[in-house]
């Protein structure tokens, strides 16, 4: 089976109408946001609501799958030592109907971008867990960067390990500790 290739984008400090300039250089149709949390308190424009009004002007539509793709979720054996272990997300029902879905949107020839608040991809959920699965379901992963160039899921695990083999089944985690304050602090706007 053919699949199209998913991409990613972070908006960091991006002002929004080059997010939407990005998204339309390469013809993104469905903006897919993963932040566990769809709001921004230093950027309001990339709150869910003005977000997802600002893409219909440009014929992008907004779907939110954070409930199923978020990189904080509210599961408390999610989390090893405060970190949020993504082997252990990738195990939960939710997101594997998350990367059923977006397997499908793939298939159908669909472009679509993952995207959450991370500029970087390779500090991001995006490529350390979601485009991890996708390429092991041979569906490949492009980065877009703030630039319009793209990097595509290898070169960004690359950067991450050096280009050295993981051993051990050490997978991915979080950069920051959440630990049990994550589930109460979702209201507060965290996002990774």
């Amino acid at each position: 089976m053919h699949h199209q290739t998913v991409y990613s984008v972070g908006y960091g400090n991006l002002e929004l109408p080059k997010l939407v300039d990005l998204l339309k250089q390469h013809e993104i149709e469905y903006l897919i946001d993963v932040r566990s949390s769809p709001y921004s308190r230093f950027n309001p424009n990339y709150s869910r609501a003005p977000l997802e009004a600002s893409l219909r002007r440009d014929a992008i539509r907004y779907v939110f799958m954070g409930d199923l793709l978020g990189g904080l979720p509210d599961d408390a054996d999610c989390y090893m030592d405060g970190k949020v272990d993504y082997d252990l997300v990738e195990q939960r029902p939710q997101f594997q109907r998350g990367i059923a879905r977006l397997c499908k949107a793939s298939s159908l020839g669909h472009r679509v971008c993952l995207f959450c608040s991370e500029a970087a991809p390779s500090r991001c959920h995006r490529s350390k867990l979601i485009g991890q699965v996708l390429v092991a379901r041979d569906v490949p992963v492009e980065h877009i960067l703030h630039d319009g160039t793209l990097m595509n899921q290898q070169a960004v695990i690359h950067q991450l390990t050096g280009g050295q083999k993981r051993l051990f089944g050490d997978g991915f985690t979080s950069r920051k500790r959440y630990g049990q304050v994550q589930a109460d602090s979702r209201q507060g706007g965290l996002h990774e």
